[in-house]
C-alpha cells in the first residue's frame, strides 16, 4: 500500500497492438521541397501514455473521484480510501459506519479536493472533509438521491464550498452550501441550508435525472448555468449584484430566459449523458466543451459574449459503429485541449476535435474486468480509470505536436504556426504550404513574405516570380528573404542588394516615363531611399558602392546618387554633382555641415570663384579646424584677377586668420602685407604697428616687408620695419626723408648705446641745418638729447652765422660744466669726511673689552666656560671653541667646511716649544715656512669662518628656521636610539 502510485507496469506490456495514429506527413499535404533534414534521435512517445497502478485493492473498487491531487474511492460496502497524491505513501482509510445494505452511489469532490459528497443508494448523503476522519450526515440532503454537482470555483475555499447547485435523479436542482464549522447550539450538521432552485421537465413521460451541472462566471458578473439530462441539454444566464455571489443563484433561475433557448433536445437516449469542460491552465474560464449523450458527441466552445446562446463553433460527432447503445455504451467522457476521450467497456478511443478523426484506441485485457469510469483531474491533467479490481491513468504528453499538420490542411495557416514555433521544420512546411496557397490564389505579395521565410530553393522562387511577371511580389520576397540573411553571408546580400536595387529603379523608369502621379512617385522613392539608407546593409552597400553608382548613372538617377552618395559620406561625390550643375549654394552647404578639411581645401578654389562671401563666411565658421595656409592657393588665384569683391573677401578672411585665431603663421602674414600694400595701404602701418616692435613678436617675414613695402614706395613702413630690425641709422636716414619728428623718434630707441644714439641725433642736427637751415631747430635738438653739445653741432653752421643764435646754449653750457666742478668737490669732501670717521671706529674697536665672570658657562655644553679656549660675542652669548664649531659646521656650505677642515689641519700640524715660560709673541707670527700662513693667520682664517656671527642671534639662525632639528639622513638612527 506504500508505494500504491510509485510503481507500474510498463506500459508497453499492457498497450494493445492496436493503435491509430493517423498522422498527416508533407507528402500527404503536398507540401514542396523543405530544406530541413528532420531526424529524429529516438522514438517519439506517444500522446496518451498509459500506466496501470501497481495496486490490489482488498476489496472491489466501487467509485473513484480525482481532484487537486486528492484521489478518494469506495471500496466493497463501508470502505473510503484517501490518498493525496503528493504524499501516495501515507494513504487514509476512513469507515463509513453503515450496517445497513446501503452501497455508494456516487463521489463528488469539489475542486479544491477538501469537500467530498458521499451519495448513497438509500438516498442519503455522507459529507468528509479532507483534514478529518469523521463522516457526518447532510440531514437536509436525504430523500434525494443525487446524481450530480456544480462546485463554486469563485466562493469555495478548504473550509466552506460556498453557494453549490446540486442535481437529483428527479429532475430536481437545489442550491446548497457545506461548511466545515459545528454551527450553533441547535444546528450541528455541516448543511448550511437545501432549497430547491427549479425543476426540469420529464422526459417521455418519467422524471428527467440530472446528469451533469456546471457553472461559469463570465465578464460583467455574469453567470452560465449547464444542466444536462438524458437527452437534453439546458442553459441558464443572469447576473448577480456585485458581492451578491454568497447570497446564491436562485435569482438567475428566475430571471427572464427569453434571449436562451428553454433546452436543447436529441432524439436518442441512452439512459445517462455527460458534460466536460476544458479550462487551460492560464485561464479562469472554461473554453471549450464536450456533451456525450444518444446521438454521439456534441464539442465546441464556449462564447461568454453571446446572448443566444453560450456553445460557439458547435459539432457532432457520431459514433462509430463498433459503438452500440444496446451492448457497448461510451462510459464516460474526457475533453483535452485538441482531444475528448471516450471510455467504453473495453477500450478507450481518443477523437480530435479539429478533424473528428480517432488518433487513438486502447483496448484493456480482460483479465482486469469492465472498465467503470474515466476521471481527468483538472490540476493535474492527469486522466483516471478503473475497473472492480484495478486503477490505470494516463499522461497527456505534447498533445499539440501534430495540431499544426490539421490546421496545414485546413489551411488555418495563423493557428499552424502558433502550434509550431519551436519546431523549425515544421513552421518551414506550413510556411510553404501557406506561399502555395497563398500564389494559387494569386496574393503574390502575400506568398512572396512566406516564401522569404522557407528553405526552398533561392533560384525557383525567384523564377516563379519572374514567370509570373509579378516585380512588386520579386522584391518582396528579395527584400524578406534579404532581412533573415546572417552578417557572415556576405556573398548572398551582395547579390539581392544589387538586384533589389535594379528593380527599385526599374521600377522609378517606369513611373516617370508613365506619367504618373507624383504622390505615387514620391511614396516609391522614398521607399528606395529607405532601402539605400538600411543600416543593416550600410556595409554592403559602402563595399559595392561603386557598383551601385554605376547603376544610378545609368538610370540617370541624379537626384538619388547624390543621396546614396551622401548616405556613404561620400560628400566628395555629392559636392561634385552640386558643382557640375551650377548649385554651388548647395555644394557649399554640403561642405558646412560635415565639416570635411580635405574637401574645404579641394572645392574652395571653385567656390571662391563663384560664392567669395558665403565661402569665407563658412571658413570663419570653421575656425581653427582649417588651415589657413592651404587656403592661399584658392585666395591668390583670384586675387589677382579676381573682382573687388574676391579680394576683399580674401582680405577679410586674412585678418580673421591674424586678429582673431592668432594664427603665427609667416605665410599667412606675408600674404596679409602683400594683400594690404596692393589694395589697402591705409591699413599696412595700422597691422605693422600691431604686429609688434621687437623681433620676437614678429610672424612675418621683415625683409619681405621691407621689399615690398619699398617696391610700392611706402617709406613710412620702411622705417617701421627697420626700427623693427635694429637697422636704426637706416631708419632715421630713410625718416628724414619723411618727417623729422620721426627720424628723432627712431634717433631715441637704441637706449644702451648712447654713442649710437649721439650718431643718430648727429644726423638729425646735420639734416636739420644743413637741408632745413633752421638754426631754431637745430637748438631744439640740443634740448631733446642730452647727449650734444653746443660744441658737437657748431662745424655744422655756416660761416655766416652770428654768435646771436648760439649764445643761450652757449651760457648754458658754460653753467652746466660748472655745476659738475661743484659736484665733484661735494663729493670729494663726503669721501674725506667718511675716511675719518672709519679710522675713529678702528681705533675704539681696538680698546673695546668684555668682562667674564669665573662662573659663567658655555650657552651649548652649559660647561664652566673658563675650562677651555672659548669665544665671546657683543650679544653676550659665550661658547667653547669646540662647540661653537660643531655647531657652526652642519650649517656652513660644502665649500666653506672643506675650507675649514684644511685650516684645522694646517693648525695642528704646527707644533709650539714646549717650555714652561711663554715665548715672545713675535713666534707666533713667525711664518712656517715659505709661502705658508702663520699660525696667527691660520686662527684668524678660523675665526673669520665660525666666529663671524653669534650662532643664535646672527643670519645663520635666521636662515635655519626651515630645517629640520634631525637631519633627514640621521632620522632611523636618531629614531632607533629612542627605542
Amino acid at each position: 500500500m506504500a508505494s500504491i502510485l510509485d510503481e507500474y507496469e510498463d506500459s508497453q506490456n499492457m498497450r494493445h497492438p492496436v493503435q491509430q495514429h493517423n498522422r498527416l506527413s508533407a507528402s500527404n499535404i503536398g507540401i514542396t521541397h523543405s530544406g530541413f533534414v528532420n531526424v529524429r534521435l529516438e522514438e517519439e512517445k506517444p500522446i496518451f501514455n498509459k500506466q496501470r497502478i501497481d495496486f490490489s485493492p482488498p476489496e472491489k473498487i466501487n467509485h473513484l473521484t480525482v481532484c487537486n491531487n486528492q484521489l478518494c474511492m469506495s471500496l466493497g460496502k463501508d470502505t473510503l480510501l484517501r490518498i493525496d497524491l503528493g504524499k501516495p505513501d501515507q494513504p487514509n482509510q476512513v469507515e463509513l459506519g453503515r450496517k445497513d445494505e446501503a452501497k455508494v452511489h456516487k463521489l463528488f469532490l469539489d475542486h479544491t479536493g477538501s469537500h467530498l459528497v458521499i451519495c448513497l443508494s438509500t438516498s442519503e448523503c455522507l459529507y468528509l472533509n479532507r483534514n478529518t476522519q469523521k463522516v457526518r450526515s447532510l440531514s437536509r440532503w436525504k430523500g434525494h438521491l443525487i446524481d450530480s454537482v456544480a462546485w463554486n470555483r469563485l466562493l469555495g475555499t478548504e473550509a466552506s464550498t460556498g453557494p453549490i447547485l446540486v442535481g437529483t435523479s428527479l429532475g430536481l436542482i437545489f442550491e446548497a452550501e457545506i461548511s466545515t464549522s459545528e454551527g450553533s447550539l441547535f444546528n450541528t450538521n455541516p448543511d448550511q441550508y437545501f432549497r430547491q432552485v427549479h425543476a426540469v421537465e420529464e422526459e417521455d413521460g418519467q422524471p428527467a435525472p440530472v446528469c451533469c451541472l456546471e457553472v461559469e462566471r463570465g465578464m460583467d458578473s455574469k453567470y452560465f448555468i449547464v444542466a444536462t439530462t438524458r437527452k437534453r441539454l439546458f442553459q441558464f444566464v443572469g447576473k448577480l449584484p456585485e458581492g451578491s455571489e454568497q447570497q446564491g443563484f436562485s435569482s438567475i433561475f428566475a430571471q427572464n430566459q427569453e434571449l436562451l433557448p428553454s433546452f436543447q433536445e436529441f432524439p436518442v437516449n441512452m439512459g445517462y449523458s455527460e458534460i466536460v469542460f476544458y479550462t487551460p491552465k492560464l485561464r479562469s474560464c472554461a473554453k471549450d466543451f464536450a456533451w456525450m449523450m444518444g446521438n454521439g458527441v456534441l464539442y465546441g466552445q464556449l462564447d461568454y459574449s453571446r446572448l443566444d446562446s453560450l456553445l460557439s463553433n458547435v459539432q457532432g460527432w457520431d459514433y462509430t459503429p463498433d459503438i452500440d447503445l444496446s451492448s457497448n455504451k461510451p462510459l464516460s467522457i474526457v475533453l483535452t485541449q485538441f482531444h475528448f476521450l471516450l471510455l467504453l467497456r473495453d477500450r478507450v478511443k481518443a477523437i480530435c476535435t479539429l478533424n473528428g478523426q480517432v488518433v487513438h484506441e486502447d483496448v484493456f485485457p480482460d483479465k482486469f474486468g469492465s472498465l467503470k469510469r474515466m476521471i481527468k483531474d483538472p490540476a493535474g491533467g492527469l486522466v483516471w480509470i478503473y475497473t472492480e479490481c484495478a486503477v490505470f491513468r494516463y499522461h497527456i504528453q505534447r498533445e499539440a505536436r501534430d495540431v499544426w499538420q490539421m490546421y496545414t490542411s485546413m489551411n488555418r495557416f495563423d493557428l499552424a504556426k502558433e502550434y509550431c514555433r519551436d519546431r523549425p521544420e515544421c513552421m518551414d512546411i506550413v510556411l510553404a504550404k501557406e506561399a502555395e496557397h497563398c500564389f494559387q490564389n494569386k496574393r503574390y505579395l502575400e506568398s512572396a513574405k512566406c516564401y522569404a521565410l522557407t528553405q526552398n530553393y533561392f533560384e525557383e522562387i525567384a523564377l516563379k516570380f519572374i514567370e509570373a511577371k509579378e516585380e512588386e511580389a520579386l522584391k518582396e520576397f528579395l527584400l524578406k528573404k534579404l532581412g533573415n540573411l546572417k552578417s557572415a553571408e556576405r556573398t548572398q546580400i551582395t547579390l539581392l542588394v544589387t538586384w533589389l536595387t535594379e528593380l527599385y529603379l526599374n521600377r522609378l523608369g517606369r513611373l516617370e516615363s508613365s506619367g504618373a502621379e507624383s504622390a505615387i512617385l514620391q511614396e516609391a522613392r522614398q521607399e528606395f531611399r529607405g532601402f539605400l539608407s538600411s543600416s543593416k546593409h550600410k556595409e554592403c552597400f559602402y563595399n559595392n558602392r561603386s557598383t551601385i553608382y554605376d547603376l544610378l548613372a545609368s538610370h540617370g538617377n541624379v537626384d538619388d546618387m547624390v543621396y546614396f552618395s551622401v548616405i556613404m559620406q561620400d560628400y566628395e561625390r555629392v559636392i561634385s554633382q552640386h558643382c557640375q550643375h551650377d548649385d554651388y549654394g548647395a555644394a557649399l552647404e554640403v561642405l558646412s555641415k560635415h565639416c570635411d578639411q580635405k574637401l574645404f581645401y579641394k572645392f574652395s578654389p571653385v567656390l571662391m570663384q563663384h560664392i567669395p562671401g558665403k565661402v569665407v563666411d563658412a571658413w570663419i565658421q570653421m575656425g581653427k579646424r582649417l588651415d589657413a595656409k592651404k587656403l592661399i592657393p584658392a585666395l591668390m588665384n583670384y586675387s589677382q584677377t579676381g573682382s573687388a569683391q574676391q579680394i576683399n573677401e580674401s582680405i577679410r578672411y586674412m585678418e580673421f586668420c591674424v586678429y582673431q585665431l592668432a594664427v603665427k603663421d609667416e605665410a599667412i602674414h606675408n600674404y596679409l602685407l602683400s594683400l594690404y600694400a596692393k589694395y589697402k595701404p591705409d591699413s599696412l602701418l595700422l597691422y605693422l604697428d600691431q604686429a609688434g616692435t621687437h623681433q620676437s613678436e614678429i610672424h612675418y617675414d621683415l625683409k619681405y616687408a621691407l621689399r615690398l613695402c619699398a617696391e610700392h614706395g611706402y617709406l613710412q613702413a620702411c622705417v617701421l620695419v627697420y626700427r623693427i630690425m635694429e637697422l636704426y641709422e637706416e631708419a632715421v636716414d630713410l625718416a628724414l626723408q619723411v618727417d623729422v619728428d620721426l627720424a628723432k623718434s627712431c634717433a631715441d630707441l637704441p637706449e644702451d648705446d648712447e654713442e649710437l644714439r649721439k650718431k643718430l641725433w648727429l644726423k638729425i642736427a646735420r639734416h636739420v641745418v644743413q637741408e632745413e637751415k633752421d638754426v631754431k631747430k637745430a637748438m631744439n635738438c640740443l634740448s631733446s638729447c642730452n647727449l650734444l653739445k653746443i660744441e658737437d653741432i657748431l662745424p655744422f653752421f655756416p660761416d655766416f652765422v652770428t654768435i646771436d643764435h648760439f649764445k643761450e646754449a652757449i651760457c648754458s653750457s658754460l653753467e652746466e660744466y660748472n655745476q659738475h666742478i661743484d659736484g665733484l668737490k661735494q663729493e670729494m669732501e663726503e669721501a674725506t669726511e667718511s675716511a675719518k670717521r672709519i679710522r675713529e671706529d678702528i681705533q675704539e674697536m681696538r680698546n673695546k673689552y668684555g668682562v667674564v665672570e669665573s662662573q659663567e658657562k658655555c650657552a651649548v655644553c652649559d660647561f664652566p666656560l673658563l675650562n677651555h679656549p672659548f669665544y665671546l660675542f657683543l650679544c653676550g652669548h659665550m661658547f667653547h671653541y669646540d662647540c661653537l664649531r660643531q655647531e657652526v659646521t652642519p650649517h656652513l656650505s660644502t665649500y666653506r667646511q672643506a675650507k675649514l677642515e684644511e685650516l684645522q689641519k694646517k693648525l695642528a700640524a704646527t707644533v709650539q716649544p714646549a717650555r714652561s715660560r711663554p715665548r715672545p709673541k713675535e713666534d707666533d707670527t713667525v711664518s712656517l715656512g715659505a709661502g705658508q700662513p702663520s699660525r696667527e693667520q691660520i686662527k684668524s682664517d678660523i675665526d673669520d669662518i665660525i666666529a663671524a656671527e653669534c650662532v643664535f642671534c646672527g643670519d645663520l639662525m635666521i636662515r635655519s628656521i626651515d630645517k629640520p632639528f634631525i637631519d633627514p639622513q640621521k632620522y632611523e638612527e636618531e629614531k632607533s636610539s629612542w627605542l
